[in-house]
């Protein structure tokens, strides 16, 4: 049985079972009777609240005349007893939607993102995150603070691990030049950055404000890819907490806007002589 909050992976194998049923026609009732058990069962798996085994995921699969095996084997991946990942550790002491994302950067095999004026979470250093952390409103205590500065540094790993995630991260010219925690904060922020920018996984792009305008895609939106595309997510930040979008037609909609927007900034090269222009300006 999984916990009384599922995880956002969990969330999404049920929403991906309650698909399969819908699209073919059947109600809870008709695909709990098929399966044999009650259709209570069938709502707590689809809302993430209980667990599945591989076994009955097939049989469900079967059931809702679904052929895709591709997508039948990564479900199944999905299923069985969760296994405790990093941020665990960090349940309780920061907000859900800060875990789901660490849940989905370490089960994503390549990570986009575009940011408008905030530079990519991934890359903070210490004290810019203190300097972001510090401007939430209502103000945090100090000690929530330090947790969710300690938890967003330790989401880093999914860049530096055994498998290092393929990251594409597009920066607009206003996130680079914004000066959270002053001047020094920011500089140190910069540096940082064109170091990251080395790692073999890492591309970094720069919209400058010269090259006009491009597709509104959202203010710091990731898109996060799985081994089947089916599965994909794609993760907003807003003023109200994280935003989830899985549906194909979102999907595909973020797909093209990324890579308008990935045609609108400068190559890898000219973006990171860009970055070092802006950091010795300050």
């Amino acid at each position: 049985m999984a916990p009384n909050t599922p995880t956002i992976r969990q969330r999404r194998l049920g929403l991906e079972l309650r698909r399969l049923r819908e699209a073919v026609g059947m109600s809870a009732p008709a695909a709990a009777g098929a399966l044999g058990t009650d259709r209570t069962n069938i709502s707590n798996i689809e809302a993430g609240r209980y667990g599945i085994s591989e076994e009955r995921l097939r049989r469900l699969a079967s059931i809702y005349e679904c052929n895709d095996e591709a997508l039948i084997g990564t479900l199944a991946a999905m299923t069985g007893g969760r296994k405790p990942g990093w941020w665990d550790e960090y349940r309780g002491k920061v907000p859900l939607g800060h875990l789901d994302i660490s849940e989905i950067e370490h089960n994503a095999v390549h990570l986009r993102t575009v940011q408008t004026s905030h530079l990519p979470g991934l890359f903070h250093t210490e004290d810019h995150a203190r300097a972001i952390f510090d401007l939430v409103v209502p103000k945090l205590p100090r000690l929530e603070v330090e947790l969710r500065i300690a938890h967003r540094l330790a989401r880093q790993c999914v860049l530096t691990g055994d498998k290092p995630v393929p990251y594409l991260g597009i920066i607009h010219e206003a996130a680079l030049r914004m000066q959270f925690g002053g001047r020094d904060v920011a500089r140190a922020q910069l540096h940082h950055l064109l170091d990251e920018n080395e790692r073999d996984n890492v591309t970094l792009l720069v919209i400058p404000f010269a090259n006009g305008g491009f597709p509104t895609v959202g203010d710091a939106v990731l898109y996060a890819a799985a081994d089947n595309p089916h599965l994909d997510t794609v993760h907003m930040d807003s003023p109200a907490g994280p935003l989830f979008f899985d549906s194909p037609t979102q999907l595909e909609n973020f797909r093209q806007r990324l890579d308008l927007a990935e045609r609108a900034a400068l190559t890898p090269k000219n973006s990171a002589d860009f970055i070092c222009a802006i950091a010795k300006e300050m």
